[in-house]
């Protein structure tokens, strides 16, 4: 078990270095360029609506071709679905900081003389650190949700299985083996909150210097790797190396200028090569748009062609189906609202409390949800639950903590001026609630369902279809689909599943949750 555990957090470790990097390129390409922003937007929200299961089909098929002989492809298939559900979330997060970078911000820099390069290095990564960190925690959280399908999954008759705890936690929920589900429960355990205590506790308290705004009364505290490795003899003689290192580049290159003639210090071949760099630059951008575009109008040509071989009586279906487990999508984020608004806000509005509250939330939030469907599923069966309405509680513990997470956040940037304010005018509690934290974590909250929605439609995946102790618990819906047809490798309904999903949730972007995110930004926005 514990080789397992440290090939799961390899895989998962792999997968967001691929994300982080492609979360620079591309959110950075978005941002900048108009053409590029026109394409990769759109697509990109395509892209995060098609769930986990959408992408295992044609990649486990292309690398298992390309590696017959051994698991590289089937590793490399692990990495890329882990990757599929981290990447989206950081690179809608950079993309959204790169486009709002105050302009006085941009005036500066470009007064000062700074180019592209160091504009973002010291511009535009640090005003967008602390979002990057915090969506990236949410992110690597996604990724593990997803751990049991990645490594352990059926395709028509073939059974594949990687070395993992994803697969061991699989495995021992078919078999029914509680010794196995626990063993797996606490190895994950043990492997978040070393990743919480070496990585992302130092990741957080190193962003929190990029904050533009201080909050009033907030302190952060130290993380405890920082204060293991403070006094560290390597760490220090590192630093005077990289020090000593830097310090004689820039006299090397005071020299170099102090020797050149004033009539030599302008090279014109800078000039010719900046010149001609800026063509070569737009022409590689046009011609991978361009790839990219025919990539796509294959791809809808051949999904025009799978989707034909369904029948009417299945589209029907479908559509049932889509309409029930919009009912449960629903559910989960009136459900998980009514106790996470106030908890985020009673935790987030003390100092004290957000102390005491953050790791534990923290941890709670990184692990994945489907390890704990045999404790659910065990409740469920002692209440007698229907698995229809318990299919709704199973998606509502991986989705809750995004809700929480940003009620938590627009709960610590409430002023506390206006707390003092309402407590010298005595304002009752009810009121103080209703005029002044429900209104200032609304635009929070908003963000808080729509990444909580989208959650929920991949949750329905996993949840509506269950194999546990040798059965399989199944019910109605469009997420029992899609697994349904995952497992039989049933290609036509897969793809009107997946079809009729990336539909239903991009229309809701941009209708329902569109407007209600106009609505946060115009009358609930508080601008002092």
């Amino acid at each position: 078990l514990p080789y397992y555990t440290l090939f799961s957090a390899i895989r998962g470790l792999a997968a967001f270095c691929l994300s982080l990097l492609f979360t620079l390129i591309v959110g950075y390409w978005a941002a900048k360029s108009a053409a590029a922003e026109r394409v990769l937007i759109p697509l990109l929200d395509i892209l995060q609506s098609i769930p986990v299961l959408g992408f295992l089909p044609g990649l486990v098929l292309m690398l298992i071709a390309l590696f017959p002989r051994t698991n590289t492809g089937l590793e490399l298939a692990c990495i890329i679905m882990i990757f599929t559900g981290q990447v989206w979330n950081m690179t809608f997060s950079f993309y959204s900081s790169l486009k709002s970078v105050p302009s006085d911000f941009k005036e500066v820099a470009s007064i000062i003389g700074l180019n592209s390069g160091e504009t973002l290095l010291k511009v535009e990564l640090p005003f967008s650190a602390m979002n990057l960190v915090w969506n990236s925690l949410m992110s690597m959280s996604g990724g593990w949700f997803f751990l049991s399908v990645c490594e352990a999954f059926t395709l028509g008759d073939q059974q594949y299985r990687l070395p993992g705890i994803g697969a061991y936690m699989a495995t021992a929920i078919v078999q029914g083996k509680v010794s196995a589900m626990v063993a797996g429960v606490v190895a994950m355990s043990v492997l978040i909150v070393v990743m919480d205590v070496l990585i992302w506790r130092p990741v957080l308290a190193w962003a929190h210097q990029f904050r533009l705004e201080d909050i009033p009364g907030f302190t952060s505290t130290e993380p405890l790797m920082r204060n293991l490795v403070r006094e560290s003899t390597l760490l220090r003689s590192l630093k005077l190396a990289y020090k000593r290192r830097v310090l004689h580049r820039s006299l090397l290159k005071k020299q170099e200028l102090r020797s050149q003639r004033p009539g030599q210090r302008i090279d014109p071949r800078r000039f010719m090569k900046s010149r001609m760099r800026r063509p070569f630059l737009i022409w590689t951008a046009r011609t991978i748009l361009t790839g990219l575009f025919v990539l796509v109008m294959y791809g809808a040509v051949q999904l025009v062609h799978t989707l034909l071989q369904v029948p009417l009586v299945t589209w029907v279906e479908l559509l049932f189906g889509t309409g029930l487990t919009f009912i449960r999508v629903l559910a989960c984020l009136v459900v998980g609202s009514i106790w996470t608004v106030p908890v985020g806000i009673w935790i987030g509005t003390s100092q004290s409390r957000m102390r005491l509250a953050q790791p534990i939330v923290q941890v709670l939030a990184s692990f994945p949800a489907p390890m704990l469907y045999p404790l659910a599923l065990a409740v469920i069966f002692i209440f007698r639950i229907p698995f229809g309405l318990g299919a709704m509680f199973l998606m509502l513990l991986g989705v809750q903590w995004y809700i929480l997470f940003n009620v938590l956040a627009g709960a610590m940037r409430i002023p506390v001026e206006l707390k003092y304010a309402s407590l010298l005018m005595n304002v009752p509690k009810s009121e103080l609630w209703k005029k002044l934290y429900l209104p200032s974590v609304f635009p929070a909250l908003v963000t808080g369902w729509v990444t909580a929605a989208g959650g929920a439609w991949n949750a329905s995946i996993v949840a509506e279809y269950l194999a546990y102790k040798g059965q399989v618990l199944t019910t109605r819906g469009l997420g029992s689909l899609i697994s349904v047809a995952a497992a039989r490798a049933n290609f036509p309904l897969l793809a009107a599943s997946l079809t009729i999903m990336v539909a239903v949730v991009i229309l809701l972007n941009r209708t329902v949750w569109a407007r209600i995110y106009q609505l946060s930004q115009t009358r609930f926005r508080m601008d002092l």
